[in-house]
């Protein structure tokens, strides 16, 4: 059972990122109403106000890494942050910036989860792999290397945030909606076994039988930790981000991928990330992403069972934008 108490915890930074502008995504987010959007799912809800980090300096990369002792910090603040709110046994929302909070955010957790003596399930649903490293990365933005620092490869001041390298391992991971890797970063996505469901496997499967390999093996001893980069949706009806990618999740695919999370009732902890209002229009993504975040916290159009299945001899493959010839995978190629 998720905790009834969700504490928002704004990080207004960009500094991991390529455009300026998803520091200004904590507050697009309240003024979309997020907090009476998730009062109205039944929750408590404490706005913690913003975190105060180091300003972004807009300086090209050293040895591999733009801004990393900003990244640094930020981090550092957002992992002190999101392990306290867990100790309260609250749930905590990360307001991002961008997603190189998410090395802060998941470490808080997977610490907590190892004190707890808990699995730790995260779902990353975004555009890109973000498995990059300052060898691999063509820009040495951090916002592209989250996953690989949280599983041990990157500098050593932001894979020990935690206390323990790697802080998470490889296998815990699902990423959803993947369809932008670098070459580089592809090889190495392979060569750690990342378990990926990119946009063709959604393609052919659909998003229903995506998201149940995704939530495959969740029981009552997981923490399951969403990373939510608005990259993730088509831009078509999410622009309000830095970095768009064509050929994203479609409003009721996205919707029907929060229900589904919402179905396990395993969600104990949040980040949503990558809001750049700068590229918005009347904050119609912010909008979008709390719609979407109420569906991740329980609404839906009829009231179900906990748990939604059709009986066996009822199920078929889901047919939108399905390719029969196309064998169904989980990695990116």
């Amino acid at each position: 059972m998720i905790p009834r108490t969700a504490s928002l915890i704004g990080a207004p930074t960009d500094v991991g990122a390529a455009d300026r502008g998803a520091s200004m995504g904590p507050e697009a987010l309240r003024v979309a109403g997020l907090a009476a959007a998730l009062r109205g799912r039944e929750l408590e809800v404490v706005d913690l106000g913003n975190l105060n980090g180091p300003g972004n300096p807009w300086q090209p990369p050293v040895e591999g890494y733009r801004h990393l002792p900003e990244v640094v910090r930020w981090n550092e603040l957002v992992h002190e942050a999101v392990y306290g709110e867990l100790q309260r046994s609250r749930l905590p929302i990360l307001l991002g910036g961008d997603h190189c909070l998410g090395i802060g955010s998941i470490s808080a957790v997977a610490r907590h989860c190892r004190e707890a003596g808990r699995k730790l399930r995260v779902l990353w649903l975004d555009a890109h792999a973000d498995f990059n490293t300052s060898e691999l990365s063509p820009s040495g933005n951090v916002h592209g290397m989250p996953v690989a620092v949280l599983c041990g490869f990157g500098p050593r001041p932001l894979t020990q945030i935690g206390g323990k390298t790697p802080a998470i391992e490889a296998a815990w991971v699902r990423q959803i909606g993947i369809r932008s890797v670098d070459d580089g970063e592809r090889r190495f996505v392979h060569e750690q076994g990342l378990d990926v469901f990119d946009m063709r496997c959604v393609d052919e499967m659909g998003m229903r039988q995506t998201m149940e390999q995704a939530l495959a093996g969740l029981d009552a001893d997981t923490h399951l930790h969403v990373s939510f980069d608005v990259d993730f949706l088509d831009p078509e009806i999410a622009p309000g981000v830095g970095t768009q990618v064509p050929g994203g999740p479609t409003y009721r695919e996205a919707q029907l991928c929060m229900e589904m999370i919402a179905d396990t009732r395993r969600l104990a902890s949040l980040d949503i990330v990558e809001l750049n209002p700068a590229f918005d229009v009347h904050n119609r993504t912010a909008v979008l992403a709390v719609d979407l975040v109420e569906s991740l916290f329980g609404k839906s159009t009829l009231v179900r069972r906990p748990v939604w299945r059709r009986p066996a001899q009822a199920r078929t493959q889901t047919p939108a934008r399905r390719s029969p010839d196309r064998p169904a995978r989980t990695t990116v190629d």
